[in-house]
């Protein structure tokens, strides 16, 4: 997952310069919002937001970042060039635009910020930073594109994607968030063009578990063919509607008596003769028989220090017996047979989770407007949780809690994301975790709330001392509020 850039120190100065007459901006991409359901259903968003609170929330605390880090030599202008905006600036108000501002020394960190978690094209959970925004419906979460849609590999969203704000050490403190309808522009999706590499995603009303969740045994019917059953695992593994994790594909034995007798396994057999000694003469159940007592079996070919063990493949029996008075051992096996139609059948692990509504995202946390067309050389805020190291191996951060970085953004360019008009910031954030980023434009410490005017979607060590300094994100334009506008207006729903 991870990509290496090549920023060019030129190419942003001649981005400088084409930025001064500018004609080509305005029309660099189709400005089509293209949009994509997560969770077609009710139920579907419920086994998604069961899949992360099941078995005490196992998979969300084993996700990992996903893996965007990107080195880039990258160098900011020295005379700010003249307006790459297509329409005139503007902002949708924040959560916070009406509320009182007093002041405050410290930097108080958003509620709006938190984690996106979801199942990669690895088929591993992964997760990246976003923020909430302020929407009619009060549903909306802003992240970076390839945190949503995969354009490399499958080129599809990604699998069970919900919101955590406010997260932290492992806690869901305003709930879960469950992905409803994404939207992307349409240039990224289709070109993967590093210019509009954000994402705009609707969610279904929070939820919080009402107990600790179980995992039941789940069993498939019987297919007659292995590629049959290889089938129906990999559709069971793809399908939304399930919340089914370790599956797998096992060889089933079905008694009939229309079958012909064939080799079973020592496990199926005990199955079918519970509390029967099968190192003894029976009597077995229908249609099962034991074979002979081999009592040939030299001690070289015993495999074990234990009185009986099952062969690999499962189908034999091994025993020993001592022998009066010497220490010695005599070994012995033995095979069964039954009448039995041979089948397969996909297993796995079912769970199951009480859930409570806990109500909108934006009457929980609020939510962050979002500048458009604005000057490049504004002060800006970055909150995310950077997590991994540096090149020189400094592990400067966990990803567990939020983090921010505060500095002025610049123009920068990167031809390998097809990245003609990037912004950039002076940031310690490491790669990983920090994909996502909420650059917040006028951000308040009083009421924690401001303007959305970027999101990360790389790092870059700017100086070549091996240590991530820059990071960069798209230039928010009139075509970024076409996607805000489109996603803000998919209704809110709840899930329970």
């Amino acid at each position: 997952m991870k990509r290496t850039l090549a920023f060019s120190g030129v190419a942003v100065g001649l981005l400088a310069a084409a930025l001064v007459a500018s004609p080509a901006h305005a029309d660099r991409g189709h400005g089509k919002p293209k949009s994509k359901p997560l969770a077609e259903t009710n139920f579907a968003a419920k086994q998604v937001a069961a899949f992360w609170f099941g078995e005490k929330m196992a998979n969300l605390v084993k996700a990992t970042p996903y893996e965007t880090e990107t080195k880039v030599a990258a160098k900011h202008v020295s005379t700010m060039p003249k307006e790459i905006a297509d329409t005139k600036p503007g902002v949708v108000s924040s959560s916070g635009d009406k509320k009182t501002t007093g002041t405050s020394k410290n930097v108080n960190l958003p509620r709006t910020t938190g984690k996106v978690f979801f199942i990669g094209t690895d088929n591993k959970p992964h997760w990246c930073t976003a923020t909430a925004l302020q929407s009619l419906h009060k549903n909306l979460v802003a992240t970076a594109g390839h945190c949503v849609y995969d354009t490399v590999k499958d080129k599809d969203l990604m699998d069970k994607w919900v919101f955590v704000p406010g997260y932290y050490n492992g806690k869901t403190p305003y709930g879960i968030y469950v992905g409803k309808m994404a939207f992307t522009h349409f240039d990224y999706t289709t070109y993967g063009d590093g210019d509009f590499d954000y994402a705009f995603v609707a969610v279904y009303n929070g939820v919080t578990p009402t107990d600790a969740g179980a995992s039941g045994k789940y069993e498939s019917r019987l297919y007659t063919s292995k590629w049959d059953a290889e089938r129906a695992k990999a559709k069971l593994a793809a399908d939304k509607t399930t919340a089914l994790s370790k599956l797998g594909v096992v060889e089933i034995n079905t008694l009939s008596s229309r079958a012909r007798e064939v080799p079973v396994t020592v496990a199926e057999f005990q199955a079918w003769n519970k509390g029967k000694n099968l190192t003894g003469n029976g009597p077995w159940a229908p249609l099962t028989s034991a074979g002979p007592i081999n009592d040939r079996v030299r001690s070289d070919d015993y495999r074990s220090d234990k009185d009986s063990y099952v062969s690999r493949d499962g189908k034999t029996l091994f025993w020993r017996v001592k022998q009066s008075g010497n220490h010695e051992y005599k070994y012995y096996s033995r095979t069964f047979e039954a009448r039995a139609f041979k089948g397969y059948k996909v297993v796995g692990a079912k769970l199951t989770i009480g859930l409570k509504d806990v109500g909108k995202l934006g009457d929980n946390v609020g939510g962050q407007g979002l500048a458009y067309n604005q000057k490049v050389g504004q002060p800006t805020y970055v909150f995310g949780y950077p997590s991994g190291s540096h090149p020189d191996g400094n592990y400067a951060f966990t990803g567990k809690t939020l983090k921010y970085s505060y500095g002025k953004t610049f123009p920068a360019t990167a031809s390998a994301l097809k990245g003609e008009a990037l912004q950039g910031i002076k940031s310690s954030f490491t790669g990983e975790g920090a994909s996502g980023s909420a650059w917040l434009y006028k951000y308040s410490n009083a009421t924690r709330f401001g303007y959305l005017n970027g999101v990360t979607i790389g790092v870059s060590d700017t100086d070549g001392n091996n240590r991530y300094d820059t990071s960069v994100s798209p230039y928010f334009d009139g075509e970024t509020l076409a996607v805000y506008k489109a996603a803000a207006a998919t209704p809110s729903a709840n899930i329970v």
